[in-house]
């Protein structure tokens, strides 16, 4: 009798050796095949280039930052001072040529002004500044804008800057000059690895900023602009506007 109890005891045994021993096997075919998707030969193979597609242009429109700074010990004065000239200004610049939909507000603030003397604050008056951004498509009339608005009492300048009004055409010819310019690196560089060019996987693109020409760039709303005696000479120049691409292309 007790050797028919060893004997039924040692199945059990053989039948969980030969599942331990099926699971290894499992185990180990499934590493194998990891390691052989793993390899670098089995991955997709892909290049990247990038480059700088540009088109030269003429600017179409010149954008001018005007604006009149008043000061005053009342809010009521400050406000008739700064209107009244703000509306000579206006005036001006349409009489000039310039269409009422090319003139806009930027800013009108309100604010006090302190004095501190010994620690403590005094009230000093009050500054109104009101701003307006003028478009003139007409390059001959800028000088006159500028003349002519600080006759008028614009005492600030915040920017002039040329530029063109719409982008989209010169964006899209530095869009497919930057692309030809990619796709004939990519060649070059497929030829000397000796590799076969796929198609392109993925398409970058990185806009540069829009081009302008600017005058009185670094100024702010507190720089003075002195009344002129004659019209300064403006000259719009060219610009260069940029595109830059990076292709990925699939290899072989």
């Amino acid at each position: 009798m007790p050797e028919e109890k060893k004997f039924g005891l040692a199945k059990p045994l053989l039948i969980l050796a030969v599942v331990l021993v099926i699971g290894q096997m499992g185990y180990w075919t499934t590493q194998a095949i990891s390691s052989l998707w793993n390899i670098g030969g089995n991955y997709p193979r892909e290049i990247s280039v990038s480059s700088q597609g540009k088109v030269v242009l003429s600017p179409d429109v010149a954008i001018i930052r005007l604006g009149v700074s008043s000061e005053g010990s009342k809010i009521a004065d400050v406000v008739k001072d700064n209107t009244a000239k703000m509306n000579a200004v206006l005036d001006e610049i349409k009489k000039l040529g310039v269409a009422g939909e090319d003139i806009k507000t930027l800013n009108y603030s309100l604010y006090p002004r302190y004095d501190y003397i010994e620690g403590k604050r005094f009230s000093h008056g009050y500054t109104l500044t009101q701003e307006i951004q003028v478009k003139s498509r007409n390059f001959s009339q800028v000088g006159d804008i500028l003349e002519k608005s600080s006759d008028k009492g614009a005492n600030t300048i915040g920017d002039l800057q040329f530029t063109l009004d719409d982008q989209t055409t010169a964006k899209t010819a530095a869009l497919e000059d930057a692309i030809s310019k990619a796709k004939a690196k990519a060649q070059k560089i497929a030829l000397a690895g000796g590799l076969k060019l796929g198609k392109v996987m993925t398409l970058y693109e990185d806009s540069g900023s829009a081009p302008y020409y600017g005058i009185g760039a670094g100024y702010d709303s507190s720089t003075k602009l002195e009344s002129a005696a004659v019209a300064p000479t403006i000259e719009p120049g060219q610009q260069e506007l940029t595109v830059n691409v990076t292709l990925v292309y699939r290899v072989k």
